[in-house]
């Protein structure tokens, strides 16, 4: 049985949209793509390449694997830990839209999420890795099926964009696992999911 890991980028008020440059994505009017450039530093990027050293397949959303197969297979470097990764393993797209794939080794799941990707990762030994796709982390994370998230939080504030747990997130605990904050101040954590949150209530010393 395969895990389902997320490495997602956020600001700390929550935003995942175009992190990687001002066109990666505009929708809505967004204007500050390209928040997460002046922060990659050799942290960073060590960080990065072990995520990408143990992938044994990606599950891209629609917006991120159109993001992805525009830029990629342009890297034919195979020393490049993440093109040589993103190009060779197989790729996973849940869509009932994108019908005929252009870059290699994709395939599109086009039935229902939680049988699709439950069958992912029965078929998976290693980790089914999930780059950026908010909307779709969120509805992994909804069905339970998100086994470790990478959460990389920059520090700035945008004020704008897709946030990754809007209002009506379903309530979810996690277990913090290990992490560090690079030098340019990009705390870098792990967590595994942990089921649903528990509650309890701080007292006065005369009430305990």
């Amino acid at each position: 049985m395969g895990k389902l890991v997320s490495t997602l980028f956020v600001t700390l008020d929550g935003v995942y949209q175009a992190p990687g440059g001002p066109k990666e994505d505009t929708r809505g009017g967004f204007t500050h793509g390209g928040w997460s450039f002046w922060y990659a530093d050799e942290d960073f990027g060590r960080f990065v390449n072990d995520v990408f050293a143990r992938p044994d397949a990606f599950l891209l959303g629609r917006r991120t694997y159109d993001i992805f197969s525009s830029y990629w297979p342009k890297v034919t470097d195979p020393a490049d830990p993440v093109a040589s990764k993103l190009n060779s393993l197989p790729k996973y797209v849940p869509s009932s839209t994108l019908k005929d794939p252009g870059w290699a080794g994709t395939t599109v799941l086009s039935g229902d999420l939680a049988k699709e990707v439950t069958a992912l990762k029965e078929r998976i030994d290693g980790e089914v890795q999930v780059h950026g796709s908010g909307a779709l982390v969120r509805s992994l994370l909804s069905l339970d099926l998100v086994d470790t998230l990478h959460l990389l939080t920059f520090p700035v504030v945008l004020g704008a964009g897709f946030r990754l747990f809007p209002e009506g997130a379903v309530p979810t605990a996690f277990r913090h696992t290990g992490g560090s904050v690079s030098g340019a101040g990009v705390s870098m954590q792990t967590y595994d999911l942990a089921g649903r949150p528990e509650y309890g209530e701080y007292k006065l010393p005369e009430d305990a």
